[in-house]
């Protein structure tokens, strides 16, 4: 049937179909009817007139790459659409062709695949990096809209890993660096097992060839021998195999150059502590099978505890399914062998792709397609969130780290997070809301705080609270790329809504002085003063303020149409005092900072300044370091305490102790005992006798500073403690 459509071509045209179109048509006609190999043949025709002009570094026609991943795409069984698209995937990038041709000739389909692969190369960007992500963000959202777009982009990157030679040395490790940090990741992610271990293999060649030439050597050397011993263990287990009456296969397997050298790496083991470890695979019929496997080979030698993993239970992300168990061989040699049935043996292989491949299957390929799309779901909002291409493909990258545990929500549902993950990244998982509101949890029926990291087999229940809002402290323990980007997403929010109150409060403050009120302004002065300053919108030039970028009485005076030399006339002392100081509540934390050099806490005496970027800065009034602003009037800000005020504030002591075992535990006990925590610790031993312990602490007001330092004073090892500004 391929060499009918081979014929066909050949004269129509009059030109002879090269020999790995006929093998293509070939593969294609074991699983394709005749009609669907004619779509192939013409999108060949098409692609081969296009870059007819045109040949790789190689020096072969260019048509040559596009034929290469078709085939690989093939050989996994695609369906006629990806094939087709395979074979036209650069046409849009590297020749005049435009995407409506493709869709008036081989339908919109075809055109959304070859779109979605096409790289951005009609825009210009401020760097290559810049480029690249945008490039990785517009593949992501193309595959979140049709999957098989992330399969033919594995297989053109496959291809040209494997003529990635021709290249120059800085090409080669940037394109070798970027499949291991992505494409290989990505495969594994979707479970197409057989793409992941040639790209890592192909990868780590061209990042560390002479690391990559040491283990292969090693590893046709050591072959020989390994090969009689795997051999003899495989006549074993197919032995009792056959005792057992259960029907199965039993294969040998080994570990691909890039995984022994990563688990060199984990392990700083060398190549025989590693390469001492042999694979089997055993698959079987059914999953009960797979348990009655299990036991019969723990029964045959001895397993290693806390090696046997079920992932036919409780899944992998990808799909994954299979018993894993590690065994202590003949020899004292470790065996890991991994149980499957014969449909999970395809997914594993295929992994997504199996949706295609295996169509009437309605098990572990259609959860495995699922899975995917749960995931693809993750990447939209994740996209959503980022601020830009960068920072989403760095989260990419994060969430496409392999290793993962499992925990269950309350209700018994399991959820899959990276190793590592804490609290807040559960939370997270579950929803965003739910990760914005939390303030505690609760694993295994016991409290526990949001750092908490995860075990397998864990429960945990979200404690959450309406008025809770996200932690900037949360980044720097939250492993998950969707964690991430919520929480600077919802920071980011918090911060505009914030600095937009802080300005309303402030304008309104400088309009009082001048007896007016904002809301009372007509709406015409305000579309002036919008347009003036150059923002969208009021609450645009307001959010400008509470950050410290525009002046409160310079927006003032644009706004009440009071002349410059009016507002002036005032003066900055009156200016200041002409109306209740600002209320300073302490939960405005993402516009109103206190300042680390004097460390103000509730009851001391403050002044502020408006800083750009920063809001508002508050220093205590005897702070040296508020002289700089003594020429700049117009940035004081009359503050006050509110009322109201709550949190806990660090404050600096330094406490003078006799110098011996024991001081510092009676020092850390005395402010555990008053409900003060100890933030930073530093001691410098002056002499052999005493000792000068810096201390931060948190506290409430002056109050509880006070006695705090009054409980501290009175242990017989405390010499002196005072109150360090600066």
């Amino acid at each position: 049937m391929a060499h009918g459509d081979a014929v066909v071509y050949e004269q129509r045209t009059g030109s002879e179909l090269p020999t790995q179109a006929v093998d293509l048509c070939t593969l294609l006609a074991s699983y394709m009817d005749s009609s669907e190999v004619r779509r192939v043949v013409e999108a060949y025709q098409f692609a081969a007139l296009a870059h007819k002009d045109q040949r790789r570094l190689t020096g072969e026609p260019y048509i040559m790459h596009p034929l290469a991943v078709a085939k690989i795409l093939a050989e996994m069984r695609l369906e006629v659409e990806s094939i087709v698209a395979a074979l036209l995937h650069d046409v849009i990038e590297d020749t005049p062709t435009a995407k409506v041709e493709i869709a008036t000739r081989f339908g919109d389909q075809v055109a959304e695949l070859v779109d979605g692969v096409s790289k951005l190369t009609q825009i210009d960007f401020g760097s290559k990096a810049e480029a690249q992500a945008e490039n990785f963000r517009k593949m992501f959202l193309a595959m979140a809209q049709d999957i098989r777009v992330i399969l033919i982009k594995l297989a053109d990157r496959l291809h040209n890993m494997r003529t990635i030679w021709v290249m120059s040395a800085h090409k080669r490790w940037r394109i070798a660096r970027e499949t291991l940090e992505i494409y290989a990741p990505i495969a594994q992610r979707l479970g197409i097992n057989t793409l992941r271990v040639e790209l890592e293999d192909l990868g780590f060649a061209a990042l560390y060839p002479m690391r990559y030439r040491v283990l292969k050597e090693k590893l046709w050397r050591q072959r020989g021998s390994r090969s009689e011993i795997v051999g003899k263990i495989g006549h074993t287990l197919e032995g009792r195999l056959a005792e057992a009456g259960i029907p199965g296969r039993v294969v040998g397997r080994e570990k691909h150059l890039w995984g022994i050298y990563q688990k060199m790496r984990a392990k700083h083991g060398n190549f025989h502590n590693i390469f001492d470890v042999y694979g089997f695979r055993v698959t079987v019929d059914s999953v009960s099978t797979c348990y009655q496997v299990l036991g019969m080979l723990h029964g045959l030698y001895k397993p290693l505890p806390g090696r046997i993993k079920d992932y036919i239970a409780i899944p992998k992300a990808n799909g994954y399914q299979s018993l894993h168990t590690t065994l202590l061989g003949p020899r004292r040699i470790h065996l890991e062998v991994q149980i499957r049935t014969v449909e999970m043996d395809k997914v594993a292989e295929a992994g997504i792709a199996a949706h295609w491949l295996y169509k009437g299957n309605t098990g572990a390929s259609n959860a495995a397609h699922a899975r995917a799309r749960e995931w693809l779901r993750g990447l939209l909002e994740m996209q959503r969130n980022a601020g830009n291409s960068l920072e989403f493909i760095e989260n990419v990258k994060i969430d496409l780290l392999p290793d993962e545990v499992y925990v269950f929500t309350p209700s018994g549902e399991i959820m899959e997070l990276p190793r590592g993950a804490t609290v807040v990244d559960f939370a997270y998982t579950v929803h965003s809301h739910i990760g914005d509101s939390c303030i505690a949890a609760m694993i295994d029926h016991r409290l526990t705080p949001l750092r908490t990291l995860l075990e397998t087999g864990q429960t945990v229940e979200i404690i959450t609270a309406p008025a809770a809002r996200p932690n900037p402290a949360w980044l720097d323990f939250v492993v998950t790329a969707k964690a991430r980007t919520a929480i600077r997403h919802s920071l980011k929010r918090l911060k505009g809504e914030e600095a937009i109150n802080l300005g309303r409060r402030l304008v309104g403050q400088a309009l009082d002085a001048l007896t007016m009120k904002l809301e009372e302004l007509p709406e015409a002065w305000i579309k002036e003063a919008v347009e003036a300053f150059g923002t969208e919108s009021l609450d645009g030039l307001l959010e400008q303020v509470g950050l410290g970028q525009r002046m409160p009485w310079l927006v003032a005076q644009r706004l009440s149409r009071v002349s410059v030399e009016a507002i002036e006339a005032l003066g900055a002392e009156k200016r200041g005092r002409a109306t209740a100081p600002l209320a300073v509540r302490a939960t405005e934390g993402a516009v109103i900072t206190f300042a680390r050099c004097c460390r103000p806490i509730p009851g001391d005496s403050i002044v502020g300044f408006a800083s750009s970027g920063r809001g508002v800065v508050v220093h205590q009034q005897s702070c040296h370091n508020i002289r700089e602003y003594r020429n700049h009037p117009e940035k004081w800000l009359d503050v006050q305490w509110d009322k109201e005020v709550a949190g806990e504030f660090q404050v600096a002591v330094a406490v003078d102790v006799v110098n011996r075992c024991g001081v510092l535990a009676d020092v850390a006990a005395t402010v555990s005992d008053l409900d003060s925590n100890i933030k930073a610790v530093d001691i410098d031993e002056k002499d052999g006798v005493i000792a000068t312990i810096r201390l931060v602490l948190m506290v409430r007001n002056r109050l509880h500073l006070a006695r705090l330092m009054r409980r501290l004073r009175v242990l017989n090892t405390v010499l002196r403690i005072t109150r360090r500004r600066g």
